[in-house]
């Protein structure tokens, strides 16, 4: 296990939807997995249809987790707030596996980063509240999201709160150049989160645990897809990877 320095963490990474699992379409979640193997772990794809008990076994093996992006939508439901005409469905079955998998690794001080849905995914577990479209619901929004599928990547800054575990990846850096595919993000943080980055236009970019032991980065850019050109985007699984080594791991 990750107890042994010879062997690589094993870091969990959800399917991004139930219906890319079924129908093996592995083209968006390879991302997650390269980049979770260039940070230096042994990425542990986590299927969206397994059994509570299942599950629960799974993520006893993992020594972290990488929460992956998704087209789906948090259900409004759980933060207590009407659905918006501009929310998207909600992928049960992914909602259910990333529940499970942020309890056990808030259980057991395991180290979580989560990505774009994730960040949106984790701060509704933890009771936060979710903007649910930043186009209709932020006045003067930067662009945050691809105008088409076939658009060029979206990209924007992000001013990083001084003395945040992201600026400390940043070298210190008041701001950082973010690719950007999102219609929601985060409102109201939830139980043990703080913002540290946000876009020019308010918008929530980051979150951050407040527990000095267990490492939680949250963020809602994508540096999956850019761990090729850019050297805080591989910090940041480097760094999952090396808070990973130092979590508890049950046998």
């Amino acid at each position: 296990m990750a107890s042994e320095i010879n062997l690589k963490p094993r870091i969990g990474v959800p399917f991004r939807t139930k219906k890319e699992q079924l129908a093996g379409d592995r083209k968006n979640i390879a991302r997650y997995i390269d980049a979770v193997h260039m940070g230096g772990a042994q990425a542990v794809e986590v299927p969206l249809d397994l059994a509570p008990a299942e599950l629960k076994k799974l993520a006893e093996t993992l020594d972290g987790i990488a929460l992956s992006g998704s087209p789906a939508d948090v259900d409004p439901v759980l933060f207590h707030a009407a659905t918006h005409p501009k929310t998207a469905a909600a992928d049960r079955d992914r909602e259910r596996t990333d529940f499970a998998l942020i309890e056990h690794c808030f259980a057991e001080k395991k180290p979580i980063l989560a990505i774009c849905y994730g960040i949106q995914s984790l701060n509704v577990f933890l009771g936060g509240s979710l903007l649910q479209d930043i186009p209709s619901e932020v006045p003067a929004a930067i662009q945050h999201d691809v105008k088409s599928d076939r658009g060029p990547e979206t990209y924007h800054s992000v001013v990083l709160e001084p003395g945040s575990r992201l600026a400390k990846l940043a070298h210190d850096s008041a701001e950082a150049r973010v690719n950007s595919s999102h219609h929601q993000s985060a409102l109201a943080p939830g139980r043990g989160l703080r913002i540290t980055a946000r876009a020019s236009d308010g918008v929530i970019e980051a979150l951050e645990g407040t527990a000095h032991n267990h490492w939680v980065t949250a963020v809602q850019w994508h540096p999956e897809r850019m761990v090729d050109e850019d050297a805080f985007a591989r910090s940041i699984f480097r760094a999952l990877t090396a808070a990973a080594r130092k979590a508890p791991v049950q046998a």
